[in-house]
C-alpha cells in the first residue's frame, strides 16, 4: 500500500522520511497554501463573516503538484504541526484534496525521532474542526481589526500605518512604561555603608546601617547619624547561621525560551523561534542521518514524559553521580491558563550533549541547542545548598547587618544557573563571627542615592508581561515584536525598546477612539474567547459577531468625530538646503518609504530621494559617501553614492579608522562583540573594540 504523508517543510520531510521507509513518500507543503488573499478584506460580513480563501500566490504550481502526487498513492496522513496554525493548514490540504474530514488521516509529531514519528503514525485521528476554527476566527478577527482600522490610523496620522489587535496592545505597554518615566520625579535618599575587621584578623567585611522602615533622606540627616556614631565601638550583637535551597527553573516553554535566549545569547524573538524550528525539525548528524533534537517549539505546558525524566535521570547519575539527583524526579505546574497542548521544550535525547554534535551545528544551533539541553537537564537535577551568615553589629545604639553565604554544594548550578534582568546578589562569604566578639570599624561612607524609575523593556521582559497579562500565545511573540519594530512604532537601541513619535501619536489615538482594542484585560478576554472556540463550547462565527457590531459602531463614529481632522507628526530637518526657496528640507514618509521634500509644499514641490549617509567616505573610489542600503528582504548593507560610477558593496559597515598594517579603511563586524577588521584578504588584521 502506497502513502503520503504531508507536512510542511523539506527539512522535516527528509527527516521524517527516513523514519518511515520506503511505502511513504514525505512531501513539504511549505507552510500554508490557501489563506485571505491581501489585496481586499477577503471576509464576507453581510454573508455570517464567512472567509474567501485562495491559493497563496505564487504556490498554484506547488499545489498542482501535491494533488497529481496525493492522486497517485493509496493513503494520504495529514502531519502538519501539532497546533492551531497547524490544525488549519491540514484543514486547508484536505479541502484541495478533497480528502473526507471524517478520515483519520491527521497524524501528530511532538518530536521527530522514531519513537515520535513511530507514535504519531500509530494514532491517526480526523482533523480537529474546533482547532480549525479557533484559527479561523484569530484569522478573521486580525483581518477585520487590520483592514477596517489601519486605513483610519494612516488617514489620520501618516500614510501605511498599521493596527492590529496584539500589536496595537504590545506598542501601548511601551507607550505606558514611558509615560511612567517621564512623570517620575526621583527622590533623593542616603545609605550608611561601613566596613568592619573582627578582632585578630585582618580582613574587613561589608555592612549597611538598618533603620527599619525609615529612610535618610538628606545628606543633613546622614552627617547626624555619622556625627553621633563618632568614636563608637562596635561589637556582634547576634549572629545567625542557616542553610538555604535553590531549586532549578523548570524546562523551557515558549516565552521562556524567547527571554532566556534574549538575555543569555542576545537573540531577538524571531531569531530564536527559527533556530528553534530547525532544530525540531531535523539536523544531518554524523552516524544518525536528519534528526530531530528538540520537541515542539510552540508550547505554554510544563508538562515533562514518563520516558524523557526516565533518560534524564539516568543520564545525570551516570555523568554527575547520583548525589547530583533529587529525592524523586521533578514535576512542574503549568500556568492555570495554558493549553496544555504539548510537552514543555527539550531535547528528544538527554545523552545527546552539544559539544558532541557541535560540527554538525550552525553557531546559532549549537548555541540555543545547548541553551535547551542545559536548562532540561539542569531541571531535574539536585538542589544547590548554600550556608547563609547574618550578624548584626552594634554602636552606640545603631544597628548595621551583614550578611553572605557560601555553596556547600553546587548542584543543579554546575550545569545551568537561569538568566535575569536584575543582578543577583553575589556570593560572600563573612568571617567566622561570635556574638559578643568586638570588631574594628575601618571606614563608614555615606552614599548619596536617587530613587530610579521603571525599567523600559527588553524583548525579553515585554515577552513576559504579554505572557503575565495574557496576551497573545506562544506562537504571536515574535511576529507582533517584529512587526512593531518594522513598522516605527517602537525602535530598539541596544536590547532596550523606546516608542517612537508615531507609536505613541498611534496609541493615543487608539486610546481615545479605541480603547477597547488597546485595553489589556479586554485582549487577554479575546485571548480566552477564542480558546472557549478550540473547546468546542463557542461558535466561532458568533464570537466574531459579538466583537464586530460594537467595532463597527466605533469605528463609524470615530470617522464621523474626526472628519477633516489630521494629527501633525514632527519632521525631521535636514541640513540639505531647497535650491527652489531655501528652506532646510526635511524627511517625510510616503507610501514607498523614507524621502526628502520642501516643507514649503504645495508652493514648493521639491522632493529628493533620501539617503541615509555613515558619515564615511568610499574606500573604493574616494569621492563619494558610503549609504546604507537595503535589500528586498529589508537586510541592510553599504554602498557608494556614486553607484553605478562606483561599485563599492559591502555587508559589513565601514568606519573611520585605517588599518594600521595596510592603510585600507576597517570595517565593523557583525556580531554581539564589537570587532573592527580589515578586508584586505592578504592582512587579516582585526582588533576587539572595547568602548
Amino acid at each position: 500500500m502506497s502513502n503520503l504523508v504531508i507536512v510542511e517543510s523539506p527539512a522535516k520531510a527528509k527527516t521524517i522520511k527516513k523514519y518511515l521507509g520506503k511505502d511513504f513518500d514525505v512531501i513539504a507543503s511549505m507552510g500554508h497554501v490557501r489563506d485571505l488573499p491581501d489585496a481586499r478584506l477577503s471576509v464576507d460580513i453581510k454573508n455570517n463573516y464567512e472567509p474567501k480563501y485562495s491559493i497563496i500566490k505564487g504556490k498554484e504550481s506547488l499545489v498542482k503538484d501535491i494533488k497529481a502526487h496525493a492522486q497517485s498513492v493509496d493513503k494520504v496522513y495529514l502531519a502538519t504541526d501539532p497546533d492551531r496554525e497547524g490544525e488549519a493548514i491540514s484543514w486547508h490540504l484536505a479541502y484541495i484534496l478533497d480528502l473526507d474530514l471524517n478520515d483519520s488521516n491527521r497524524v501528530e509529531f511532538n518530536e521527530i525521532t522514531k519513537t515520535g514519528v513511530n507514535q504519531g503514525m500509530s494514532s491517526p485521528r480526523s482533523i480537529n474542526l474546533n482547532l480549525v476554527n479557533a484559527q479561523q476566527a484569530r484569522r478573521v478577527l486580525d483581518r477585520l481589526v487590520g483592514y477596517k482600522l489601519s486605513p483610519f490610523i494612516s488617514q489620520k496620522i501618516r500614510r501605511g500605518m498599521s493596527a492590529g489587535r496584539v500589536q496595537s496592545v504590545a506598542v501601548r505597554i511601551i507607550v505606558d512604561r514611558e509615560e511612567e518615566i517621564r512623570a517620575f520625579k526621583p527622590e533623593e535618599y542616603w545609605t550608611i555603608d561601613a566596613k568592619f575587621i573582627p578582632k585578630g584578623s585582618r580582613k574587613s567585611f561589608p555592612a549597611t546601617l538598618y533603620l527599619g522602615k525609615e529612610k535618610i533622606k538628606t545628606q543633613g540627616e546622614a552627617e547626624k547619624i555619622l556625627a553621633e556614631l563618632e568614636g563608637a565601638e562596635y561589637f556582634v550583637k547576634d549572629v545567625k547561621h542557616g542553610t538555604r535551597k535553590k531549586s532549578p527553573a523548570p524546562p523551557f516553554i515558549t516565552s521562556t525560551l524567547q527571554q532566556e535566549a534574549s538575555r543569555k545569547l542576545g537573540f531577538q524573538s524571531r531569531r530564536t523561534m527559527k533556530v528553534a524550528q530547525e532544530l525540531y525539525e531535523g539536523i544531518e548528524i554524523d552516524g544518525m542521518g536528519a534528526t530531530g533534537l528538540i520537541t515542539y517549539m510552540r508550547t505554554d505546558s510544563l508538562r515533562i514524559s514518563v520516558q524523557a525524566i526516565s533518560e534524564v535521570t539516568d543520564y545525570i547519575g551516570k555523568k554527575f553521580g547520583d548525589k547530583y539527583l533529587p529525592p524523586k524526579p521533578r514535576f512542574f505546574k503549568s500556568r492555570s491558563n495554558a493549553q496544555d497542548g504539548h510537552e514543555a521544550i527539550r531535547p528528544t535525547m538527554p545523552s545527546l550533549e552539544p559539544d558532541s554534535i557541535k560540527k554538525n551545528l550552525t553557531s546559532d544551533q549549537y548555541k540555543l541547542y545547548s541553551l535547551i539541553w542545559k536548562r532540561f537537564v539542569a531541571s531535574q537535577m539536585s538542589d544547590c545548598i548554600q550556608k547563609t551568615t547574618r550578624a548584626d553589629i552594634e554602636g552606640n545604639g545603631y544597628i548595621f547587618k551583614a550578611s553572605g553565604y557560601t555553596v556547600s554544594f553546587d548542584g543543579f548550578t554546575s550545569l545551568y544557573v537561569e538568566g535575569k534582568d536584575v543582578a543577583e546578589e553575589k556570593a560572600t562569604q563573612l568571617p567566622d563571627l561570635e556574638k559578643g566578639m568586638s570588631v574594628r570599624k575601618k571606614e563608614i561612607i555615606p552614599n548619596q542615592h536617587f530613587t530610579q524609575p521603571p525599567q523600559r523593556y527588553t524583548e525579553a521582559s515585554l515577552i513576559k508581561t504579554l505572557e503575565e497579562n495574557g496576551i497573545g500565545r506562544p506562537s504571536t511573540y515574535a511576529a507582533t515584536i517584529s512587526t512593531i519594530t518594522s513598522r516605527e512604532y517602537v525602535k530598539r537601541e541596544s536590547k532596550t525598546l523606546f516608542p517612537t513619535e508615531l507609536g505613541e501619536k498611534m496609541v493615543n489615538l487608539m486610546k481615545e477612539r479605541f480603547p477597547k482594542i488597546v485595553n489589556l484585560k479586554f485582549t487577554a478576554q479575546m485571548e480566552q474567547n477564542l480558546d472557549t472556540v478550540e473547546n468546542g463550547e463557542v461558535e466561532w462565527k458568533a464570537l466574531i459577531d459579538d466583537f464586530y457590531q460594537d467595532f463597527d459602531k466605533t469605528l463609524a463614529k470615530a470617522k464621523t468625530d474626526m472628519e477633516g481632522v489630521k494629527i501633525q507628526l514632527e519632521e525631521d530637518k535636514t541640513d540639505i538646503i531647497c535650491e527652489n526657496c531655501g528652506r532646510n528640507m526635511v524627511i517625510k514618509v510616503g507610501r514607498y518609504g523614507k524621502f526628502i521634500a520642501c516643507p514649503g509644499y504645495p508652493e514648493c514641490k521639491n522632493v529628493k530621494k533620501y539617503v541615509q549617509k555613515t558619515g564615511v567616505k568610499c574606500p573604493k573610489c574616494e569621492d563619494g559617501d558610503v549609504i546604507i542600503k537595503t535589500t528586498k528582504k529589508k537586510t541592510i548593507f553599504y554602498g557608494c553614492s556614486n553607484y553605478p560610477k562606483c561599485d563599492f558593496v559591502s555587508w559589513n559597515e565601514p568606519v573611520n579608522e585605517r588599518c594600521p598594517q595596510c592603510g585600507q579603511i576597517l570595517f565593523k563586524k557583525k556580531g554581539r562583540k564589537k570587532v573592527l577588521f580589515c578586508e584586505n584578504k592578504d592582512c587579516g588584521y582585526e582588533k576587539t573594540v572595547t568602548s
